[in-house]
């Protein structure tokens, strides 16, 4: 793929945004990740699933996702959406995100969040123009919580039953970065 295709490119990762083609290739990544992702995360498995979501994400104005695709091949390495996003005096938005099994480890979401980080925080017209960015994370899901650590979040508290996940409410660690944080590279 050629740079002009990546909103935003790093050393290894591009990022780009989500595609009804990509369905097949996204739902067979989240297949073989089951393993990785639960209890945490349940993306669409299926291309049936797959298509609603993709849509809310290429249409919606509420929220925006992009595809974390290895440079070189364009494989699909994870992805990182933006949720929730609130404007007028708040300026925020949710953070959703995960990494494929065949990526896991290697240090491509980290490097995809932080280029998630410097289009929401880029002034509007360049970025999403954002003030603050939060993720919500399960205490127990540690390798979460070390990848929005590493990339400059601060704890901001615990919010018990925040989020249904897997059938039941889930108590969630309160994670922010706003623009003017120093954040790592």
């Amino acid at each position: 793929m050629s740079m002009s295709t990546y909103a935003r490119e790093g050393d290894r990762v591009g990022l780009r945004p989500y595609r009804h083609a990509d369905g097949p290739e996204f739902t067979a990544r989240v297949l073989e990740s089951r393993d990785l992702h639960r209890p945490w995360l349940f993306p669409p498995a299926t291309v049936e699933e797959y298509e609603p979501y993709a849509t809310r994400l290429i249409e919606g104005d509420a929220r925006t996702g992009f595809l974390v695709c290895e440079l070189g091949t364009g494989a699909l390495a994870g992805f990182v959406n933006v949720n929730n996003i609130v404007r007028g005096a708040f300026q925020c938005g949710a953070l959703g995100y995960g990494a494929f099994a065949h990526a896991a480890g290697r240090g491509l979401l980290r490097e995809a969040l932080a280029l998630v980080l410097d289009h929401a925080f880029a002034p509007a017209g360049e970025g999403l123009g954002l003030h603050r960015l939060e993720a919500n994370v399960q205490p127990g899901n540690t390798a979460s919580i070390a990848l929005v650590r590493g990339a400059g979040f601060r704890l901001e508290g615990l919010s018990p039953d925040f989020l249904h996940v897997d059938g039941a409410w889930r108590d969630h660690e309160r994670w922010a970065v706003t623009a003017g944080m120093p954040r790592a590279r």
